[in-house]
């Protein structure tokens, strides 16, 4: 009779062994064999993460801005949705009174105000970020999907190392780029 081994492991128990290891190297760092880690000492690892996501979300804003100002017929349509990211960037960086940076989470109106300076950036123009803006509205709007879609995506894979409340925190922000994605590129996104 051939021998069965006794210990059979899941695909699930493989996958969160992994997630696991993975976030048990992210918490040891690097260091230079001298004892100090090449992180910012004294800086949480919490706070570090909040930061990064505070910066991702004020970077997707000024996406959000660019194509608003040189695709100003979509300004409307992508002024609920800068909302939501502009709250996102709030909510990430309140529990973090050190960062003390508020400017990517201006009013929805700012983004009204961005549109109605449109004359002075043609479409193609650079966002803020460097990136050029499409010159069609659909790609433009592609574009802003790819970039939540992306940010979502980074988001999702950072949950393995975040402490609790963040990590909740990431995965409701992550599935929200999500469905931000799926709107910016489906024709029911583009209804009132």
């Amino acid at each position: 009779m051939p021998w069965t081994s006794p210990l059979r492991l899941s695909r699930r128990s493989l996958l969160s062994g992994a997630a696991g290891v993975a976030g048990a190297a992210l918490l040891t760092g690097c260091s230079d064999g001298d004892g100090s880690s090449d992180t910012a000492v004294g800086v949480p690892l919490e706070r570090r993460m909040r930061e990064t996501a505070v910066r991702d979300s004020e970077r997707l804003l000024e996406r959000y801005d660019a194509t608003a100002i040189a695709h100003p017929a979509l300004a409307a349509r992508l002024a609920p949705l800068r909302a939501a990211v502009a709250a996102h960037t709030g909510a990430l960086a309140s529990a973090d009174p050190a960062a003390g940076r508020t400017s990517g989470s201006a009013p929805p109106s700012s983004s009204a105000s961005a549109a109605g300076a449109a004359s002075s950036a043609p479409a193609g123009a650079p966002a803020v970020s460097g990136e050029p803006v499409p010159p069609k509205p659909e790609e433009a709007l592609t574009a802003l999907a790819d970039a939540e879609r992306s940010l979502s995506e980074a988001r999702t894979i950072a949950l393995a190392g975040a402490p609790g409340e963040l990590a909740r925190l990431l995965a409701s922000v992550a599935a929200c780029g999500a469905v931000h994605a799926y709107l910016l590129t489906s024709p029911q996104g583009a209804k009132p």
